[in-house]
């Protein structure tokens, strides 16, 4: 618990519902520092490998301490507003009549939906997986929110009946948590903002409403969907809290929010957030960029009436978890935020060692969901010291990639990138970045960066007006910078062998494929014109060449 500051100016509230972390914060309109905060962990579920849940209703009891404790500090009279940014793409389905959840929360990162992505894939021309990208501007893949829900009906028979006699309500976290806090049961909204369903694999990104072709894909009625609206404007008020009364008026997702937070409100700036893992944003303003080089377009966020402003999106699955798993799984440091830069700085390289920690495939820019983690390039000299600063390249190897296409995409190259999140306190890392990407990193003073950005966004909405956004009035958020320290020469070779390592990870899972994808593969095989089934080798090499582009 923490606090501050002059209580008598206007208050915004912030709900903050990370992967690991539930925290409700205070902020003084205009300022970017937090009055009040406190924070509640929350327990992941995993029945399985890959498989990530969480329990709904832990989040809610979670924020409902959180406030408590933030209101016994401060006066609930002078809070304005609140905000809500959270995790994205976690789905949660409830009954609306008891509001009880029908199956846990399956989280962002959670893998189970291969066999969903091969029967939405065996109906695509060619299984491709950009196939949809104009419309929702994502490639198919289990990082989505569709794929998801589609799963919990192939598999969970109540939720696939309340589904078809639309007896359900479904939405993002920040859905469910609106819904709760303003009645639940009891008249509780059913809304989301554009920046949550554009990570949902249903939204059209130029009419920012739900598709009608992508829920005919899904077998999705748009009923039980929330309403979509802008990330700020007066949603609705609490009920039932210590807030009561008070109004909901900024949604943003938490990367979203990020962006917002570190003022990257012109068309080229970026920001690069890192937790558990790595999200890079690159607003591409009011113009919806499709990528070919395996980004994805999102939307960044839309105050009020005006117009939306886009971003390009490169995630990294595995940051701040690949630093975890040398804690965890393999005993090399005790604590991962000292331990990692103070071991990895007592060697001066990593001894040409390379980690590539695709433990659930790898995301953008490569989006194979068959590679697998890998660590190369040992020998009979090489120390866990060498290991922990191989994952720190790691981690920056990843976002270089990312920089790397969203330049061939804009085609302009960024001049610097804006950084934030809980692994920026370490040092090494953030010079390694620089020095491997070869731009300058500013780096944020303030861990609460993701909080900032809704507030921003709830205290600037119509009828709330306690922050102006206009850069003449704005608070610059302090920030540290580390210049790049190698040559031009240095970092390409070490990249090049980074993705070499990359090409060592692919392949290596060969999970089995869902009957459709199956079925559909047999059929294109079948359709094979039969002047290619020659006799003798050659025969034999046009089949294989056939069989082989079809399964891509």
């Amino acid at each position: 618990m923490s606090g501050s500051g002059d209580r008598k100016e206007p208050l915004i509230g912030v709900i903050d519902a990370g992967t690991r972390t539930i925290k409700f914060c205070v902020f003084k309109a205009k300022h970017t520092k937090e009055l009040f905060e406190h924070a509640v962990d929350i327990n992941p579920i995993i029945p399985q490998e890959g498989w990530h849940e969480q329990d709904p209703i832990e989040i809610l009891n979670a924020i409902k301490t959180c406030i408590s404790e933030v209101t016994k500090q401060c006066n609930i009279e002078d809070i304005a507003t609140i905000g809500v940014t959270n995790q994205r793409e976690t789905v949660v389905v409830w009954d609306p009549h008891s509001g009880e959840p029908l199956y846990n929360a399956i989280a962002w990162n959670d893998i189970r939906t291969s066999s969903t992505v091969d029967q939405i894939l065996a109906k695509l021309p060619d299984n491709n997986k950009n196939h949809f990208k104009q419309i929702c501007g994502l490639p198919v893949s289990p990082y989505f929110s569709a794929f998801k829900l589609k799963w919990l009906m192939d598999n969970e028979r109540p939720i696939r009946r309340a589904v078809r006699k639309g007896k359900c309500m479904v939405g993002t976290i920040d859905t469910w948590i609106i819904w709760n806090l303003t009645g639940g049961v009891d008249g509780g909204i059913h809304i989301t903002d554009v920046t949550n369903a554009s990570r949902t694999f249903l939204m059209n990104l130029e009419t920012l409403h739900w598709d009608p072709l992508l829920l005919h894909t899904f077998s999705i009625n748009s009923k039980i969907l929330p309403e979509i609206l802008s990330s700020s404007e007066i949603y609705g008020k609490v009920k039932g809290t210590e807030l009561d009364g008070i109004t909901i008026s900024g949604i943003l997702g938490n990367q979203q929010s990020a962006l917002v937070g570190q003022n990257c409100f012109n068309r080229g700036q970026a920001k690069n957030t890192y937790r558990s893992g790595c999200f890079l944003l690159y607003n591409t303003g009011t113009s919806r960029v499709q990528s070919t080089h395996g980004l994805v377009t999102t939307v960044a966020y839309k105050f009020g009436d005006g117009p939306a402003t886009y971003a390009l999106e490169g995630s990294v699955v595995a940051a701040g978890e690949a630093l975890n798993w040398l804690r965890d799984n393999m005993g090399l440091i005790k604590n991962v935020q000292e331990d990692t830069e103070s071991l990895a700085q007592e060697v001066f390289n990593t001894g040409d060692v390379y980690f590539v920690p695709a433990f659930k495939g790898l995301f953008a820019p490569y989006w194979r969901k068959d590679a697998r983690g890998i660590i190369c390039g040992l020998t009979a000299y090489t120390t866990k010291k060498h290991i922990i600063r191989a994952a720190l390249e790691a981690v920056c190897f990843q976002t270089r990639d990312i920089i790397e296409a969203m330049n061939k995409d804009c085609g302009i190259p960024l001049s610097k990138l804006h950084v934030d999140g809980k692994l920026t306190t370490n040092n090494l890392l953030m010079q390694l970045q620089a020095d491997i990407s070869g731009i300058p990193v500013f780096r944020s003073q303030s861990q609460d960066i993701t909080a900032l950005g809704v507030a921003m966004a709830a205290g600037q909405a119509k009828g709330i007006d306690v922050w102006d956004l206009d850069a003449r009035n704005r608070e610059v958020v302090p920030s540290d910078t580390f210049l790049p320290t190698t040559t031009e020469d240095e970092r390409n070779a070490r990249y090049t062998k980074w993705k070499m390592a990359v090409h060592r990870s692919l392949g290596w899972a060969t999970t089995k494929k869902s009957p459709d994808m199956t079925d559909e593969r047999f059929r294109l095989l079948s359709s094979v014109p039969a002047g290619l089934f020659l006799i003798g080798s050659f025969g034999m090499l046009v089949l294989a060449r056939q069989f082989h582009n079809n399964t891509l």
